[in-house]
């Protein structure tokens, strides 16, 4: 009987040793990667007029997620057409030649939200992401679909580094430690975000936190924080730190910078105040239904740079995360059908191209060659996501940490 016990017991042990092994892995550096406590956040976020009831509020009423019965859809949506959004071939790379001097104004877009930008002879890093995985663990969430098309190591020294809000796909630790040996320039962010840099050891003097309509002044450049329609959080608790847009004025040029925020009127007052600009770079991709109050769509992109007075629009946000349930080149193809409505004079790089804002060149179509995968694919496979059931396992093992 005792051997028998033995044996069911090394059984079990046997068969578990996988299963544990893998939520090890996922929890693995999680406590670090969430950030600051929303207890270290308290002091310095409740001096802001959009902090009341322990969070932050947008300034019109804007629903972050749709009701239980819409989740349990969007559960089932992201089961079944997570593979929707994922590009059909290779997405095509470009390294950039990057002058030593700053130009009077252009831009190099790395994918998604990053970009450099150079105005007035000063350089702005925008939401840098160099990870392979947007998330707060090394096993699960959204992977790259495609490589950083340079190094970060071999971006040239910029003036400042801004930050448009916390999510993972925004704000990455692996980018700001790369960062923090390699350039030494200031992080420019939203209130809050300052706490989580000064968990990840960021010196004191290289951290400017700004409410909206704050500003910084960096060299020639001013850096004015602007309201978003938007949401935070790492994991466990929303809204605990602010979400932004930035207006980068210098003194010929000024660019918007949108970050990820729904459509609000706000932008036409920030183009009244601070415009107009002569680039604008907002957010097309990423959209549903249950979330259109805080991610814009196509069209929703262009009736924001119509509203911020911009003159040339660079489209961010799409090409290098599945985060959605859409087509991967739909957000660009529907971007140009509005377009082609308005006038609106639009740019799309590929992926680490730069581009002379003040000579364009013509739009070349890249994006239709690479297609989307939908129709290929595996039902089998994770979308660079994790499954379901894994990624319940490890949110139960975090709990106890918050």
């Amino acid at each position: 009987m005792p051997s028998s016990i033995a044996r069911r017991a090394a059984l079990t042990a046997t068969v578990l040793a996988g299963p544990v092994a893998w939520v090890s892995a996922a929890a693995w550096g999680l406590p670090t990667a969430l950030g600051a406590h929303r207890r270290r956040l308290r002091p310095v976020v409740s001096r802001s007029a959009q902090f009341s009831g322990g969070k932050f509020h947008n300034r019109m009423p804007t629903p972050a997620l749709s009701p239980a019965n819409t989740r349990d859809g969007l559960l089932r949506q992201w089961h079944e057409e997570r593979h929707v959004g994922l590009p059909g071939g290779p997405i095509p790379l470009t390294q950039a030649e990057i002058p030593a001097d700053a130009a009077e104004l252009a831009v190099t877009w790395f994918g998604h939200a990053s970009a450099l930008l150079e105005v007035d002879g000063q350089r702005v890093l925008v939401d840098p992401v160099w990870g392979h995985r947007v998330s707060p663990s090394p096993v699960f969430g959204p992977t790259r679909l495609h490589e950083p098309p340079m190094p970060v190591e071999d971006l040239p020294q910029v003036d400042a580094v801004l930050i448009s809000h916390d999510h993972y796909d925004h704000l990455d630790l692996p980018t700001v430690r790369a960062l923090l040996s390699t350039q030494t320039a200031p992080f420019v962010v939203p209130l809050g975000i300052g706490e989580h840099l000064r968990k990840w050891h960021v010196p004191e003097d290289r951290i400017v936190e700004l409410d909206w309509d704050d500003s910084h002044t960096v060299g020639g450049l001013t850096l004015t924080c602007t309201e978003a329609r938007h949401f935070s959080g790492r994991y466990f608790h929303r809204d605990t730190t602010l979400w932004a847009s930035w207006a980068i004025t210098g003194p010929r040029h000024r660019v918007f910078f949108g970050g990820d925020t729904g459509y609000t009127p706000a932008f036409a007052g920030i183009g009244a105040r601070l415009g107009p600009f002569d680039l604008t770079l907002l957010p097309i991709g990423a959209y549903n239904d249950a979330w259109h109050a805080i991610h814009m769509d196509p069209e929703e992109a262009v009736r924001a740079h119509g509203d911020l007075g911009g003159q040339v629009l660079l489209p961010i946000h799409w090409a290098t995360f599945n985060l959605a349930f859409h087509r991967w080149a739909e957000p660009v193809q529907r971007l140009l059908a509005a377009v082609t409505r308005t006038g609106a004079q639009v740019v799309v790089p590929q992926p680490g191209e730069r581009i002379d804002v003040l000579d364009p060149p013509p739009l070349h179509d890249w994006w239709s060659s690479v297609g989307s995968a939908a129709e290929l694919a595996d039902p089998g496979g994770d979308g660079g996501v994790g499954t379901s059931v894994l990624v319940r396992t490890a949110t139960r093992l975090l709990r106890v940490w918050s």
